[in-house]
C-alpha cells in the first residue's frame, strides 16, 4: 500500500476518533504528496521521495517547536510535538545512535575516510544508504565525529 493510501486511511480514522492535531499533520503530508505528484505531472512518487517529504516535515515541525519554545509559546510547541509524533509513525524505523554508529564506521571503511577532508565522499554515500532512517543532522554530526 502506498503512502497516500496509508495516508487517507489514517485521515478517516482521526475523523472517526475527532483527533483534530492528528487531522491536521496528515492533510498537511496527503497535501505535500499530491503536490509533488502534481510537479511530477502524473508519473508515479517513490518511496524515497515520499520519506524526503515526511523528513521535510518533522524538521519543520522540530524548527516551529524551539522557535515557539525560545518565545515561551507552550501551546504552540506542544501542538508541533504532537503532530511531528503522528508524522513519524510513517517513517521507517530510526536507527539508535549506536546502530548510526556502527553504519557509519561501515560506510567510512567503504570509502578509505581518513580525516574532516573526506567527509563530502561519506556524506554522499551515508544520504543515500541511511535515507528515512536517520535524519541528515544525526547522520552529519556523527560523520564529524569520527572522522575528527
Amino acid at each position: 500500500m502506498s503512502l497516500e493510501n496509508t495516508i487517507s486511511e489514517a485521515i478517516k480514522t482521526a475523523m472517526r476518533e475527532k483527533d483534530k492535531v492528528a487531522l491536521d499533520a496528515l492533510r498537511a503530508v496527503k497535501a505535500q504528496i499530491l503536490l509533488l505528484k502534481t510537479e511530477a505531472k502524473g508519473a508515479e512518487v517513490s518511496a524515497d521521495q515520499e520519506i524526503a517529504i515526511l523528513q521535510r516535515m518533522i524538521k519543520q515541525r522540530k524548527d516551529s517547536h524551539e522557535q515557539f519554545t525560545a518565545q515561551n509559546r507552550n501551546d504552540l510547541a506542544e501542538v508541533e510535538t504532537a503532530q511531528m509524533k503522528v508524522i513519524e509513525k510513517f517513517l521507517p524505523q530510526q536507527l539508535s545512535s549506536e546502530e548510526l554508529e556502527t553504519e557509519m564506521k561501515k560506510i567510512i571503511a567503504e570509502t578509505g575516510a581518513q580525516s574532516a577532508k573526506d567527509l563530502g565522499k561519506v556524506m554522499g554515500i551515508a544520504g543515500k544508504t541511511l535515507a528515512g532512517k536517520s535524519d541528515g543532522k544525526s547522520i552529519s554530526e556523527m560523520a564529524k565525529k569520527l572522522l575528527s
